[in-house]
């Protein structure tokens, strides 16, 4: 068992006086609080670059604000963010440096304490002769003819990243390949992409950094089957595959020759690598101009994490918020609302952001913590949601604080309907028949954009990783490892490797070795 800390964040001075004015606020109506403040609008929003967050239908005042900035500053948010940027290895289970604001960094040295540019810059490079190269229809395949269509196989940070960026910005995709993503390892998800695709104008990219992953190699080898049956030649593999990985010996056992092959780096998490080598369909997709507007966009919100104040500073802002609510209201999930089905694949990409990076229970020295860190992360596109699921945001039992995402030139009423429903949520309705009544004083943000464009997709990005960034700071976890998700993946390997009618497994509890038997019997 792991040994609660001896002094845990909940009996510190800023801990304390939040739960102290919690008690004092928690019955205050946000409707009274626009009704004491005229200007409360206007005060509680915020603009960086092309985003505008509105965080004034919150259940705050100036005062939580600055209890909230102080517990921030408790846990020196300025000092850990000025360590990352230095490149010290702040990932202290594996010692590991978190640079992945180098894949979008200008500067020519960066960081100032061990130079990574020139291997950046190198990818980069690398990336544009690439994608230039597929979408002009200057890479050929075995028979000569270009790629049309360009199959994605990862899982992960290696596929949401990039499925997530190429739905987003598909008005701006301009190749003529059509551009698909495989990530199950339930073979008909790889089986529904090829029964489309034709073999001899196929590109695969297996993006795997350590080219182990399970469920990708056996998507991977299923697709290399297919390429060879279909073609007649174990040849065909050089010249339609491509690998996003840092084990060349692996992949050109598999036959992907060292110069198809892009990098990736130990100080970048997979749930932070779209920037690079990750983002390699996505370069495919829009272009690797446009790739460098996305990166562009994640700077520039980096420089606002940088060097603005925490009252004034969106990323920091929004992880205070999230807290308040955690932690002083013990809410347990959060909903993001995207109104554009254009980000309908933003939810699952913040899923793996958030709850990988902060779905911890053991602090950065090893202690068990006694207070909540991420909540569930969760949502769907407006306003297919206000049709699903915001019954239960509106009048269930559960305060689940929302984001709601508005790109205001998209057409139609998406973002009246956004705007509605923040405003229902915090207003509420009194009715005579119970049924009909909302309780309201429910907390949202608003974040609106005019376009969703490469360069806003940048800051969007890089403002919800700066947020997980500050909250595991402030929860005094390591956002940067994920060893949770190994058990399962090591139990797994010891179930396949059992062969049929090998009996029951050792150490195994009882309830799965009788699944596995049921399972191999059924597939007898």
């Amino acid at each position: 068992m792991n040994t609660p800390s001896s002094n845990t964040l909940t009996q510190s001075p800023a801990w304390k006086a939040l739960q102290a004015h919690q008690a004092e606020i928690a019955n205050v109506r946000m409707d009274e609080l626009f009704a004491r403040a005229p200007g409360r609008a206007r005060e509680f929003s915020l603009t960086a670059g092309a985003l505008l967050l509105d965080y004034s239908k919150h259940r705050v005042t100036g005062t939580t604000l600055g209890l909230l900035a102080d517990l921030a500053r408790q846990a020196d948010v300025e000092g850990w963010r000025a360590r990352m940027f230095a490149g010290e290895h702040i990932n202290a289970s594996e010692d590991r440096a978190v640079l992945h604001v180098a894949l979008r960094s200008a500067q020519a040295v960066f960081p100032a304490g061990g130079d990574v540019m020139p291997v950046v810059r190198k990818a980069k490079q690398d990336m544009r002769a690439f994608s230039d190269a597929v979408r002009g229809g200057r890479l050929l395949g075995h028979t000569g003819k270009p790629m049309r269509t360009v199959i994605n196989i990862g899982i992960g940070g290696s596929d949401l990243g990039p499925r997530m960026l190429t739905q987003a910005l598909w008005r701006h995709a301009d190749a003529p390949q059509a551009v698909h993503f495989v990530a199950n390892a339930d073979p008909e998800d790889l089986a529904h992409v090829l029964a489309a695709a034709e073999p001899d104008t196929t590109l695969f990219i297996v993006a795997s950094k350590t080219f182990t992953t399970v469920e990708t190699l056996g998507n991977a080898n299923l697709a290399r089957a297919w390429l060879v049956k279909a073609l007649g030649s174990e040849q065909a593999v050089t010249h339609h595959f491509a690998a996003v990985t840092t084990n060349l010996v692996a992949a050109a056992n598999f036959g992907i020759e060292g110069e198809r092959c892009f990098p990736l780096w130990d100080w970048v998490g997979g749930r932070y690598s779209v920037w690079a080598s990750v983002g390699l369909p996505v370069a495919i997709a829009i272009g690797m101009d446009r790739f460098e507007e996305l990166l562009a966009g994640a700077r520039d919100m980096d420089a606002h994490f940088l060097s603005a104040p925490l009252e004034a500073n969106m990323p920091v802002l929004m992880a205070l918020l999230g807290i308040w609510y955690a932690n002083f209201f013990g809410a347990e999930s959060h909903a993001v609302l995207p109104y554009a089905e254009a980000l309908r694949e933003l939810p699952a990409y913040l899923q793996q952001l958030e709850m990988e990076s902060n779905g911890k229970s053991v602090d950065r020295d090893g202690r068990s913590v006694d207070y909540a860190t991420v909540p569930v992360v969760w949502g769907a596109p407006g306003t297919n949601s206000q049709h699903a699921f915001h019954q239960m945001l509106h009048q269930g039992t559960h305060l689940v604080p929302c984001d709601f995402l508005v790109p205001v030139a998209t057409t139609g009423t998406a973002a009246e309907n956004a705007l509605a429903q923040g405003a229902a949520l915090m207003a509420g309705k009194d009715a005579v028949q119970p049924q009909r009544r909302f309780e309201g004083n429910r907390p949202s943000s608003t974040i609106l954009f005019k376009h969703i464009d490469p360069y806003t997709m940048g800051q969007l990005l890089a403002l919800y990783e700066h947020k997980v960034f500050v909250q595991g700071i402030i929860w005094n976890i390591n956002s940067f490892d994920q060893w949770g998700v190994e058990l399962g993946k090591e139990i797994a390997r010891t179930l396949a490797a059992q062969p049929a009618g090998g009996g029951t497994i050792a150490g195994l509890d009882a309830s799965t070795n009788a699944l596995l038997a049921r399972v191999r019997a059924w597939r007898a």
